[in-house]
C-alpha cells in the first residue's frame, strides 16, 4: 500500500486554479503559500499591488506557480474584470476563496455611515458579487468549490466594537448556505470557515494589549492566539476532492474558544 500516493491523490491541489481574495494579508498570504505548495495554482487577487508582487516572487522562487491580479473589492467592475483576467489566464476558475475583509473597531453607537458602508460593502457586497462572477463561470464547467471567510464573530461569539463586522459575517455564513442549496445541481459546493483569534500583523495590537489578551487567552481551551497556517488543514480540504460531499457547513477554527474556554480547578489526577 502506497500511503503517501492514496494520500496526495485525495487531497492534491494539483492543476486545481485558486482564485484567493485578500491575498496580501496576514492570513491570506500564507494560505495562498501553503495552497501553491500543495499543487494548486495560486491567482493572488488584492489592491495591495506591492504586497502581491512580494507573495508572487516568494511563492514562485519556492517553486508553487502562482501570478498576481488587481481587485478592488468595492469596485464591480473590478471585480469583474479580475475574474475575466484569471480565466483568461489560466482557462477555468476550480476554486473560490473569499479572504478579503476588514474590520475597524467601533461600538455600534460610534459607526459612522461611512465606516459601515466600507465594512459591509468589502465584507459582504464584495463578497456576494465575487461569488456571483465567479459562480456564473462555475456552472458551466458543473463544478467547483467556493470557501467564504467567516468569522467567530459570526458564529456565537460577540465582542464589544465588532457589530457591523460580526454582522457581515453572519451574512457570510447565510450566502454560504445559499449558494449551497442553489448551486448543489451544478455540482458546486459553498462553504465558510470561521477563524476564532489569529496572531497577523493587524492584530498584533490587542495581543499585545494586556487587558485584551488575557481576555481572549482565559476563553482560548489551547491557551494560545492562532496563527495563519493554523487554518491551512481545513483550506486544503475544502479545496481538494477530499471534500466532495461537503456543503453548507461553517467549519470553526478557534482553538476551543465556542467550546468553553479554559477550564475551572476541579478534581483530577491529571
Amino acid at each position: 500500500m502506497d500511503i503517501s500516493k492514496n494520500l496526495q491523490n485525495l487531497f492534491s491541489l494539483e492543476e486545481k486554479v485558486i482564485l484567493f481574495t485578500g491575498a496580501a494579508g496576514g492570513i491570506g498570504s500564507a494560505l495562498c503559500k501553503g495552497l501553491a505548495a500543495a499543487g494548486g495554482k495560486v491567482a493572488l487577487c488584492d489592491i495591495n499591488e506591492e504586497q502581491l508582487k512580494t507573495l508572487e516572487d516568494e511563492i514562485n522562487s519556492d517553486g508553487g506557480l502562482a501570478k498576481r491580479f488587481s481587485l478592488n473589492m468595492l469596485d464591480m467592475d473590478s471585480i469583474k474584470n479580475c475574474v475575466a483576467d484569471v480565466i483568461k489566464e489560466y482557462g477555468q476558475i476550480d476554486v473560490l476563496v473569499n479572504c478579503a475583509g476588514i474590520n475597524i473597531r467601533q461600538g455600534c453607537m460610534d459607526v459612522s455611515e461611512e465606516t459601515y458602508d466600507r465594512i459591509a460593502g468589502i465584507n459582504m457586497k464584495g463578497s456576494f458579487f465575487m461569488c456571483q462572477e465567479v459562480g456564473r463561470h462555475m456552472i458551466t464547467r458543473k463544478k467547483g468549490s467556493i470557501i467564504n471567510f467567516a468569522s467567530t464573530n459570526g458564529t456565537g461569539t460577540v465582542l464589544g466594537g465588532c457589530g457591523v463586522y460580526g454582522s457581515t459575517k453572519n451574512g457570510i455564513i447565510s450566502l454560504t448556505k445559499a449558494l449551497a442549496v442553489e448551486l448543489a445541481k451544478h455540482n458546486i459546493r459553498a462553504t465558510a470557515i470561521a477563524p476564532g483569534a489569529i496572531m497577523t500583523p493587524l492584530s498584533e495590537g490587542y495581543w499585545k494589549d494586556t487587558s485584551k489578551s488575557q481576555f481572549l487567552l482565559d476563553r482560548i481551551s489551547m491557551n494560545r492566539p492562532g496563527i495563519p497556517n493554523d487554518l491551512l488543514g481545513i483550506m486544503i480540504l475544502l479545496s481538494s476532492d477530499a471534500s466532495v460531499y461537503m456543503t453548507g457547513s461553517t467549519y470553526v477554527v478557534d482553538g476551543g474558544y465556542q467550546a468553553g474556554g479554559q477550564t475551572w480547578e476541579y478534581d483530577t489526577a491529571y
